[in-house]
């Protein structure tokens, strides 16, 4: 069996939609797709969480917009009579009464409840279509089986729980097809979870483990891993094949490309990744595997926006090392802020975060009583694999440097945004 993987600018209209009936048509084998949110609906889901939070009653404006959105990409995929609008409406409305009826509660549980949503609407339009099409397909809820703590967004899998799970779920002897979701799960109580953004690819890789999959394939709208962003730097070129130790490095850096956690389910099974154009399904693509190598050495840009680069100081000028370090570092973990670049010398760590405002005050706030700390926001992280003077000179040319770090095959400056 397979998994695919269909992130939401595949599935952001009708047409998309109808793209991946046809690309999924084609398979054989037993399979599991696994889909995104339609489009932009994560964002618009969070900006209805904002305002609900805030008490701000413009949210039903804004929620009544993405429910307009997947109506109207239904009535354009659905003769009448299909179950899969009925569904929409039904899950909209249990939304709104959430939204009317809950104590707000803390900004990443209710993140969860209220985010959630665009996979579980996504997948009943895809399967629903797929249905339409001839194509046998059960819809997954996998809330159900995907089984997390409770660390809302960016929950931890229950890896026991989860497999027996998955197992008896994903059945194929009684079907050929299934449509789950992406980037979400649930606790064993049955409240919903997320695994970070941009999960679902995770997801896909959790499900080839736990299923024993052949490969797994990530649709982009890309014609495969590149080089860079393309709307940082227009002329970047295809990777035809990286190691799976090269994409944790791309992942790491901040390419957004592949979810940072995709890569070790499928390293413990020797599964490979082809990362595919879902415009050009007959285009070669990259495939990520144990013993890919770089058949042309190019220079691999990551820039991972929206940072903060904070110096933390002892009050007393003791050293940072030894227990120090572990004190400090346990106080990210408690505030779950994760560390994107770490740097130290004898009484002062420098350390660059993503821009979580919040997190990071709490943070500061609890190392308040025995260090000082400055920061420098509106930072960006840049990266180089396989860095060479020129691709340097190329992305830090007139740039205020913060902090550098340089290995043999990694360059990574912390710069002022441009």
């Amino acid at each position: 069996m397979k998994v695919y993987k269909f992130g939401g600018a595949s599935v952001k209209d009708a047409a998309g939609i109808r793209n991946l009936a046809e690309i999924v048509s084609e398979e054989k084998d037993d399979l599991v797709v696994v889909v995104s949110a339609f489009g932009k609906t994560t964002n618009a889901l969070e900006q209805v969480l904002k305002k609900w939070l805030e008490g701000d009653r413009s949210y039903k404006e804004h929620l009544d917009n993405i429910y307009s959105y997947h109506a109207s990409v239904a009535d354009d995929l659905f003769t009448s009579g299909n179950s899969a609008r009925e569904k929409i409406d039904n899950s909209f409305a249990e939304l709104r009464e959430y939204l009317i009826s809950a104590k707000r509660s803390h900004y990443d549980y209710e993140y969860d409840q209220v985010v959630s949503f665009g996979e579980l609407w996504s997948t009943v339009i895809v399967a629903g279509y797929l249905v339409e099409s001839g194509l046998n397909s059960e819809w997954v809820d996998i809330r159900k089986s995907l089984i997390t703590d409770d660390r809302y967004r960016d929950a931890n899998i229950l890896w026991n729980e989860t497999q027996l799970r998955i197992k008896t779920v994903f059945d194929f002897s009684r079907s050929q097809l299934f449509v789950t979701q992406g980037f979400i799960g649930g606790t064993a109580a049955g409240k919903p979870t997320t695994l970070g953004r941009e999960g679902s690819d995770y997801t896909a890789a959790l499900l080839a483990n736990m299923l024993d999959a052949e490969s797994v394939t990530v649709w982009k709208d890309v014609p495969g891993l590149l080089n860079a962003d393309p709307k940082w730097l227009p002329d970047a070129g295809r990777l035809d094949e990286i190691s799976y130790k090269e994409a944790v490095e791309m992942t790491f850096s901040g390419a957004k490309v592949i979810h940072p956690k995709t890569i070790k389910p499928l390293h413990n099974k020797n599964i490979p990744l082809f990362v595919k154009c879902f415009m050009d399904p007959s285009s070669e693509g990259t495939v990520v595997r144990s013993d890919a190598t770089l058949k042309k050495i190019m220079p691999v840009f990551v820039r991972k926006e929206n940072q903060i680069l904070l110096s933390i100081l002892p009050r007393d000028f003791s050293f940072v090392m030894g227990d120090n370090l572990s004190m400090v570092f346990q106080q990210f973990v408690n505030n779950g802020i994760k560390v994107n670049l770490v740097e130290a010398s004898a009484i002062s760590l420098d350390v660059c975060v993503d821009d979580e405002r919040s997190k990071v005050e709490d943070l500061l706030e609890d190392l308040d009583a025995e260090y000082s700390a400055l920061y420098n926001e509106n930072v960006e992280l840049l990266s180089i694999r396989h860095y060479t003077p020129e691709a340097i000179s190329r992305i830090i040319s007139g740039r205020e440097i913060l902090l550098e770090q340089k290995t043999r095959s990694t360059v990574r400056f912390v710069v002022r945004k441009g």
